[in-house]
């Protein structure tokens, strides 16, 4: 997908949602657990009641990484049932891969061919040779790790190293890798009054912002400082919108929490 028909799908819906597929079968109804396969029953009831208030959905690989072959299998049946359903939302595997070059080329291929995922999350640690093999690939993004938004992004991240933080000097490093275009970035939505500096380094790429939600971020701040004409912004909500109730009615609660945020969104890109 490219970035001009995820803007399409934006101003079509009104929405820059992404929502994030994080299951845990500690915390999904009961009664699917009765199923063949729970996780991606779970995925495609969420599925189902919520693609028409979101553009992207981002499963967390570490939630079907954890169950083994039965956890992967579910991720390939859920990426399978949004490409042949749902073509036009963006899909994320957050998967934070990163590296040396031979090793990250076939991260790439693993996302990007076999799963047919639209983007995947990169750590830059490892510098360019790490993340180059990602954006080798045409119409994909990958999505650089810069200051996200738990308490430990503050032991590196926000360090200063030759009167600079760490993070700035990830962003305006990244942009001189080959294919930069397709670079998107994570900034976490609890770290908003940050956007006012990215912005002035990336002025137009699109940020991928988790926090909104459970972990307290402000929708309202973050696109305040951090939209752009072309918005700009992916706004995800995991846990508020996936597990907004445990029994019978999971989905359309979902679906509930999902439009609260959309109609927020929209009255923001109307104004």
């Amino acid at each position: 997908m490219t970035s001009e028909q995820l803007i399409d799908q934006i101003k079509i819906k009104k929405s820059f949602l992404a929502i994030g597929l994080d299951v845990d079968l500690n915390k999904i109804p009961k009664h699917l657990l009765e199923t063949e396969d729970p996780i991606f029953e779970f995925n495609k009831a969420i599925i189902d009641a919520t693609h028409h208030l979101c553009v992207a959905y981002k499963p967390n690989t570490a939630f079907y990484e954890a169950y083994g072959l039965k956890g992967w299998k579910a991720l390939e049946k859920t990426i399978n049932y949004l490409n042949e359903k749902h073509p036009e939302i963006f899909t994320i595997a957050d998967a934070k891969r990163g590296d040396i070059g031979n090793t990250s080329a076939m991260y790439a291929k693993a996302f990007f061919e076999d799963l047919a995922f639209d983007s995947v999350t990169v750590a830059p640690y490892m510098g360019k040779d790490s993340v180059e093999p990602f954006l080798a690939f045409k119409d994909k993004h990958t999505i650089l790790l810069a200051l996200t938004s738990n308490q430990g992004a503050f032991d590196f991240q926000t360090k200063l190293i030759d009167g600079k933080e760490v993070y700035k000097q990830v962003l305006e490093t990244s942009k001189g890798w080959t294919n930069s275009e397709n670079l998107m970035y994570v900034v976490g939505a609890t770290k908003a009054e940050y956007l006012t500096d990215i912005r002035k380094i990336i002025p137009n790429s699109f940020l991928l912002v988790p926090g909104v939600g459970a972990q307290g971020g402000s929708l309202q701040e973050v696109c305040k400082y951090g939209m752009t004409d072309n918005i700009g912004l992916l706004i995800n909500s995991s846990r508020g919108i996936i597990y907004a109730s445990n029994g019978l009615d999971f989905a359309e609660a979902a679906a509930k929490n999902a439009k609260a945020l959309q109609q927020e969104m929209e009255v923001i890109l109307n104004a």
